[in-house]
């Protein structure tokens, strides 16, 4: 086993440090103020980085390019591809980092500094080009810092505690941006409202890292091979054979966020054609129902977490997560009035975060190789990001089979979400083995 004393220089030691490393024998149970430090850090990064997907980049837009909403997907398309290729490098190069600031908060203080100063840019570029040049650099920087979050869990929190983790990191996601959209609506200029949830979420990074700091990685890093382009492309991938709850897990979310991107991508048009109003006129209902649906995710994801851990099994929370998603969606199959739409969409949301916040704790739970966490993490992002691609694209498809006449069989799109739900439960539970 390493020492384990303090080391020295500019890290703190056991005197003021929240955590100390992980033992040999796995990670320990993190303490009350490294959980709370480590929410508030995933608080700040996630509304900088989703605040813009929701609000201020539609705001930047609209003031270069007036009416050409087909100008935000482009822009976050673009970056989302290049999210895409880039996450299996910088989660090799996390894995491989050595520095006396450990593997990880490098990766959470760069990408926050990074994310900051790509907001500022966007905040005060001349053209839409530059924009989209910032947000890709604004979404590589906030991605990165919310991944080496994600990873720190991995690294740090042990079996017993995931639940907890991944349960409030869910809610304070769910909760960030709309607290997010309440700050920009009183900040003045466009400068302010992108410059001040990214000096947030700087400000809160930079906390964790200073109060919850990781160990000398350099003391703890044995000499690795070159990274070769063979193990570039191999990070794309993994061998499902070689490790069936990875795969098995892995297929589940895949499913799961492709049901889930049906069920939400025309939410805007679906309300508009169940409440009989033009598209323009809509938001308030929209609004309405997603300010219900975030106390239901929160407490979805906060008592999902907590009981899995508590009962110490986290198939049969998957499960309740993917029937209740199943329920809101055919209750929102065949809704015609508005509080049934909020039913549907308040079982579904809080569905949503129970599953999510207790499947992360699963795949954390069965990662083929913790010495490559960065690497396999960003394989599990694929799970969702890659579905958030692919549904607008198929949905199209599905409702266009089955339309008659002039209306748009919506119907048809949320059942098939329904269905790709149940079988989510079904498959996390009948082939994840080495978790309860």
């Amino acid at each position: 086993m390493k020492d384990e004393t303090p080391l020295s220089g500019s890290r703190a030691g056991p005197a003021t440090a929240l955590e100390p490393p992980p033992s040999a024998a796995g990670p320990r149970r993190v303490s009350a103020g490294y959980l709370f430090w480590m929410v508030a850090a995933n608080f700040g990064v996630s509304m900088a980085y989703v605040l813009p997907l929701t609000y201020t980049l539609t705001l930047r837009i609209d003031q270069l390019a007036p009416g050409r909403e087909e100008v935000l997907g482009y822009v976050t398309g673009i970056a989302q591809v290049v999210y895409l290729v880039a996450s299996p490098l910088l989660g090799i190069w996390s894995d491989r980092t050595c520095s006396p600031l450990g593997r990880r908060q490098p990766f959470l203080v760069g990408g926050s500094v990074l994310g900051l100063v790509a907001l500022t840019s966007i905040s005060l570029a001349p053209s839409l080009f530059l924009i989209e040049v910032g947000w890709i650099v604004a979404m590589l920087g906030w991605a990165t810092a919310s991944q080496a979050i994600l990873t720190l869990q991995a690294d740090r929190v042990p079996e017993e505690q995931r639940g907890k983790v991944s349960g409030l990191t869910a809610a304070t996601g769910q909760i960030s941006p709309v607290i997010g959209i309440a700050v920009a609506a009183v900040l003045p200029g466009t400068l302010l409202v992108f410059v001040v949830p990214g000096v947030l979420g700087l400000a809160l990074a930079m906390t964790f890292a200073v109060r919850g700091p990781e160990p000398d990685s350099r003391t703890t890093i044995t000499a690795a091979e070159p990274v070769s382009l063979k193990k570039i492309l191999a990070s794309y991938v993994f061998n499902p054979r070689r490790h069936p709850d990875f795969g098995w897990n892995w297929l589940g979310r895949f499913v799961f966020f492709m049901g889930l991107y049906f069920n939400t991508t025309f939410s805007t048009f679906f309300y508009s054609q169940r409440l009989d109003l033009p598209v323009k006129d809509v938001a308030g209902a929209v609004a309405t129902a997603g300010m219900v649906g975030i106390v239901a995710a929160m407490a979805g994801a906060v008592g999902g977490g907590f009981l899995s851990d508590r009962l110490a099994r986290r198939r049969l929370f998957t499960m309740i997560g993917a029937v209740l998603f199943t329920c809101g969606a055919v209750v929102e199959a065949f809704a015609y009035s508005f509080p049934m739409l909020v039913v549907g969409s308040v079982l579904m949301q809080l569905a949503i975060a129970a599953f999510s916040s207790v499947d992360q704790a699963i795949a954390m739970a069965v990662l083929p190789d913790r010495g490559e966490a960065g690497r396999y993490m960003a394989a599990v992002a694929f799970s969702q990001k890659i579905p958030s691609a692919l549904a607008p694209l198929i949905a199209p498809v599905i409702i266009a089979l089955s339309t008659s006449g002039d209306t748009k069989n919506y119907t048809a799109l949320y059942l098939t979400g329904a269905v790709f739900a149940l079988i989510v439960g079904l498959l996390i539970v009948t082939r994840v083995r080495s978790v309860r």
